[in-house]
């Protein structure tokens, strides 16, 4: 029992030594990270913090303007902060001339300031959640070190849901800390950080996946070498978690995601439903036992419904706007009547540019090709929950084909969750059993033995 305490805690100091290392990078640049959308987050927290509409503005158009100002070099890996084109007061003059233009043409209600037409800034209007999220950290420390702080919250949240998500599917503590250490330090961690609505969404993800993970097992490990004995550590409290937590964290990660993005919440919950009813067939038809994955593709299935029907019943905009968005320049000239056809000639012009950029930046093939061996060489249930993740972010591209995205990470980075759940598998040694599923012990006697594999079993290495 010692012994597993003392693991335990150089497990929760692994972690915390990752988690400060990050924020002390990212304190190099406390500003700078504004992006065009970030001054419709930061007007609706505002207006939701108790501020006038027009004072809102203000305060938003000043963060933005003074936040562009700032030098496009950066040591914090994968920003890509554009180059100063404006002086401050170009920028607040251009912004000020704009939302005076449409604060007279028609832009008067809202909680966002009228930085642009009423139907662009209703897709800002449907996504309440983070400047809900910003109001406490913003009133405490003000703009720049809220929006920071905020980012750094968001950013931690979902490096440890990586981790408990790998410790809960039985990896080793290695495994785990890497996990942890890739989401920091790939896109994820990055975009994570920047003050939009992205990056809240990618941490209920990761929470949503670990639900996942929970869901599948049909009780919490309470042997001895799952570390259970009751001391901290993220790899105890991922073996005494079971269904019942799980189900909590995908049902609440989906219905907190609705509210921050639904549209990527719709495409993780597809996605996840669409991965775990192949598996259950797969399982079924090898004669296994495929109760519990079943039941959570039913579970996301069922929550994709409720996503989709939410958001038509509010209104929000769906497919068909996001469409008529790209191709109508924010809906500043008129709707095409039938929008596909351009629509996917988009895909294809813009699915081209992105393989010769892969092509002459190959970080993400690279990773992609390690996630692919550990899939050939690894059985955990992580992987099939990491290759929806991945096509959710796929998807979340595919509905935005803007080549001004080209050299982003935003829309499709939860495409990187599948290295980030995937590559720290390698660490540990290849399981020997022959389904990535988990089975009960079976009673023997007064005890437990393990018996055949099913559903909830998997040897945990490295405890």
């Amino acid at each position: 029992m010692p012994n597993i305490r003392k693991k335990q805690h150089l497990g929760l100091i692994g972690m915390l030594l990752i988690a400060v290392s990050f924020a002390g990078l990212h304190l190099t640049a406390v500003t700078g990270r504004a992006s065009p959308d970030t001054k419709n987050y930061l007007s609706y927290a505002l207006s939701l913090s108790g501020e006038s509409r027009e004072e809102a503005g203000r305060r938003a158009i000043a963060y933005s303007c003074a936040s562009g100002q700032h030098a496009s070099l950066s040591p914090v890996p994968w920003t890509n902060r554009k180059t100063v084109g404006e002086s401050e007061e170009q920028c607040v003059r251009r912004l000020d001339n704009s939302v005076a233009y449409w604060s007279r043409h028609g832009n008067t209600s809202g909680m966002t300031a009228p930085f642009a037409n009423q139907r662009f800034m209703a897709i800002f209007e449907a996504r309440p959640g983070y400047p809900l999220f910003l109001v406490p950290f913003v009133a405490a420390f003000g703009i720049t070190w809220g929006l920071w702080l905020a980012g750094l919250v968001i950013a931690l949240a979902g490096s440890v849901c990586v981790l408990l998500t790998l410790r809960a599917a039985s990896a080793s503590r290695r495994a785990g800390l890497a996990g942890q250490a890739l989401y920091l330090a790939l896109p994820t961690g990055t975009v994570a950080m920047n003050p939009l609505s992205d990056g809240l969404s990618l941490a209920l993800g990761t929470a949503v996946v670990l639900g996942c993970v929970l869901l599948l097992r049909d009780r919490p490990r309470t042997d001895g070498a799952s570390g259970t004995g009751g001391g901290p550590g993220a790899g105890a409290w991922a073996a005494a978690a079971g269904p019942r937590s799980g189900a909590a964290l995908v049902a609440g990660g989906l219905a907190s995601m609705f509210f921050v993005r639904y549209s990527q919440a719709l495409l993780l919950a597809a996605a996840l439903a669409g991965a775990l009813l192949l598996w259950a067939g797969w399982l079924r038809r090898n004669r296994r036992q495929f109760t519990p994955v079943l039941r959570a593709a039913a579970l996301c299935a069922g929550l994709t419904v409720c996503v989709y029907v939410g958001a038509h019943l509010l209104g929000w905009p769906m497919g068909r706007d996001s469409a008529q968005d790209l191709l109508t320049h924010h809906y500043q000239r008129p709707d095409l009547p039938n929008p596909w056809p351009e629509f996917f000639v988009q895909e294809g012009v813009f699915w081209s540019a992105w393989l010769r950029r892969q092509a002459a930046s190959p970080v993400l093939p690279v990773l992609l090709a390690l996630s692919a061996w550990a899939l050939l060489r690894r059985r955990s249930v992580v992987l099939p929950l990491a290759l929806a993740a991945g096509a959710a972010g796929l998807l979340n591209q595919a509905g935005h084909p803007n080549l001004g995205q080209l050299y982003g990470f935003r829309l499709i980075v939860f495409l990187w969750l599948l290295p980030v759940l995937a590559i720290p598998l390698l660490l540990d040694r290849p399981s020997r059993e022959p389904s990535p599923v988990p089975a009960q012990p079976e009673e023997v006697g007064g005890g437990q033995r393990d018996g055949t594999v099913g559903v909830a079993h998997q040897v945990r290495e490295g405890a």
